[in-house]
């Protein structure tokens, strides 16, 4: 179990670096599409880590493109002055998966700071909690949870789930995609209880708040560990 964890670890490390070389390096400008922007991101992973390799869709979501969850395709968007986007990738090192997703603001819009804070906030949040009653916690409480935590923070949620597994590559197709695999609400499995195949589970929490009436969303996610930086 401590190789997997370091395993997992370590590819989110790598990814939170990609991210941090984003920034770094100004690519996040407006004028730009997401999917010049995605490409670009691409680009740079290869040239970080010689990596092309994604177990899932890589996401750049812009202005209203910020309220659609994962399983939506919306139209390509070019960012704009004073934009909200949210990243949300999954590399793969050496065959074992990161999911990252981040917010950022292009300008100074209030609203649009305060939930790109707010998510990192309560993602935190929903960790400490879930450490805190990891023992006796199903997918569908968590889940209900993290709904009020939107709530308190002002927005709604996102989406119809908040996590789902983790692990080596491509553990989708290893263990399925059934409810039971995501923080959803109809998952009555405790999130402690082992696979199909008996081995312990290991989960990505999404935090995804969002407005409708001013069309703007925020994304958060990582890996649920102890050792999270905070």
């Amino acid at each position: 179990m401590g190789n997997i964890i370091s395993n997992l670890i370590s590819a989110e490390k790598n990814a939170l670096q990609l991210f941090d070389e984003i920034q770094k390096r100004g690519l996040i400008v407006a004028g730009k599409s997401e999917l010049e922007l995605n490409k670009e991101i691409f680009n740079l992973a290869f040239e970080l880590f010689g990596i092309k390799k994604y177990w899932h869709k890589r996401i750049v979501r812009a202005g209203k493109n910020t309220l659609c969850p994962y399983k939506e395709n919306p139209p390509n968007l070019v960012l704009k002055e004073d934009d909200i986007l949210f990243f949300d990738f999954g590399p793969v090192f050496e065959n074992w998966e990161a999911d990252i997703g981040k917010t950022y603001v292009i300008g100074k819009n209030i609203d649009k700071l305060k939930l790109q804070k707010d998510v990192e906030l309560a993602w935190h949040e929903g960790r400490d909690f879930y450490f805190k009653n990891k023992d006796s916690l199903t997918g569908a409480e968590f889940y209900n949870y993290t709904k009020t935590l939107a709530t308190k923070y002002g927005w709604d949620y996102g989406n119809i789930h908040c996590g789902h597994l983790i692990g080596n590559f491509p553990h989708e197709k290893i263990i399925g995609e059934e409810t039971i695999n995501y923080i959803h609400p109809e998952n009555l499995n405790l999130m402690r209880d082992k696979d199909k195949f008996g081995n312990e589970r290991f989960w990505i929490y999404e935090i995804h708040f969002v407005d409708t009436k001013k069309e703007i969303g925020g994304f958060f996610e990582q890996f649920l560990n102890k050792k999270n930086e905070d």
